[in-house]
């Protein structure tokens, strides 16, 4: 089953490589035909804005609607959740409004603020870099971890949103979740 790692700013590879380790084959999205038989799509951290720039650049941006309007499993880390979100601020910026929740970008602090830490309620490992903080969460929204009390893991639906990098722990968990739910795309 092939699952889709936008592929055009970010840490995408890392992404590409746990997705190997969990048997699954990653295809680097960069043009909107690559979109159709995908089974699932990874939106990777980065810088959001510049991400929204080449995504109008490529001519990405309607087909990635489509796919989140198709049910299809999402993931969005870092500045892949900004990307997902229904309102960003700090400064405000577009967004695909997949995810009911408010995040705030940078809002972890800058680059060298950059940390590891552990969720509140389970080991699974945290690493932010310059990550968002979600801000307000709706009412469909389920939190999956949280960090110090604030959510940094979400789901809604098929939609994974992560304030943190899970590509760059070591614990494939996040990946597998999203994973398991991603169904082969059919075969015209």
């Amino acid at each position: 089953m092939d699952i889709g790692v936008l592929a055009l700013q970010g840490a995408f590879a890392r992404h590409a490589d746990v997705l190997a380790r969990l048997g699954q084959r990653a295809v680097f999205v960069r043009k909107p035909e690559q979109l159709e038989a995908l089974a699932g799509l990874i939106l990777p951290g980065g810088e959001s804005s510049v991400q929204l720039d080449l995504i109008a650049r490529a001519g990405l941006e309607p087909g990635l609607r489509a796919f989140v309007a198709s049910g299809k499993p999402i993931l969005g880390t870092c500045a892949g959740l900004i990307l997902l979100a229904r309102q960003v601020r700090d400064p405000e910026q577009n967004s695909f409004g997949a995810l009911d929740v408010c995040v705030a970008r940078n809002a972890w602090g800058r680059q060298i603020h950059s940390f590891e830490a552990q969720a509140d309620q389970q080991a699974l490992p945290l690493v932010f870099i310059r990550a968002p903080r979600i801000l307000e969460v709706g009412p469909l929204v389920e939190v999956l971890a949280r960090y110090r009390g604030e959510p940094v893991l979400v789901r809604q639906g098929n939609v994974i949103g992560a304030t943190f990098h899970p590509e760059l722990t070591g614990d494939d968990r996040v990946h597998g979740w999203f994973t398991s739910t991603a169904q082969p795309a059919p075969r015209p």
